[in-house]
């Protein structure tokens, strides 16, 4: 996998305007959570064969290709362009066929309302502003009988994303757990979870 830098030479080079919005260069590093994803991707192979699936927040595209490999029909979205242009280039090295690769931001889908059968993101919570426009996200873009799986690795922001969606309706469950030894910017193993969330009674479209 082809990436621009490690995180911290990318920080160092930032600018002050840099740091509005969600520019901060979380999209370089392999993340732990990516690692798991991807091995529950694997076990769901068959599940996701052939169907309409959605990376959000892809980065450098490690999830997409794997989804890809799988024989998903995968978009693969991100807020940052130059993620993108690495993401293909990994697609390139990897010849493991390219998504459809897109700029998006999860406030302003660009997605078509009840159209993906999965959705899927590594460790894509970061702060708690995050957590209404992605709970939105969700019910915009997932179809009646579709569900996401979110990896995350202990974050406390993950609580508070769960509360909300089981707050607004959505049935949330564990269904991966996998200790992910040291990869790029992490020094010691990392325990990440795979959620499936789906609609509950209440969780109808944003």
């Amino acid at each position: 996998m082809e990436r621009a830098a490690n995180l911290e030479q990318l920080w160092q080079e930032m600018g002050e305007d840099d740091f509005h919005d969600e520019r901060l260069p979380y999209w370089t590093e392999i993340w732990p959570s990516s690692i798991a994803l991807c091995s529950w991707l694997a076990r769901r192979r068959r599940e996701i064969s052939g169907r309409i699936c959605l990376d959000l927040g892809c980065g450098l595209g490690l999830c997409a290709l794997t989804g890809v490999w799988l024989g998903a029909r995968v978009l693969a979205a991100d807020y940052e362009p130059e993620a993108l242009r690495f993401a293909r280039r990994n697609a390139h090295h990897n010849a493991a066929g390219q998504p459809l690769w897109t700029v998006m931001d999860w406030r302003h889908p660009a997605v078509k309302p009840g159209s993906i059968f999965r959705l899927w993101g590594g460790d894509i919570m970061y702060e708690e502003r995050f957590v209404p426009p992605v709970t939105c996200f969700l019910g915009h873009a997932l179809a009646p009988d579709g569900a996401a799986w979110i990896a995350e690795p202990g974050r406390s922001i993950y609580g508070t994303f769960l509360r909300s969606l089981r707050e607004s309706g959505w049935r949330t469950e564990s269904v991966h757990t996998e200790e992910v030894p040291p990869v790029c910017a992490q020094p010691v193993p990392v325990t990440v979870t795979v959620w499936e969330i789906r609609r509950g009674a209440s969780a109808g479209q944003a």
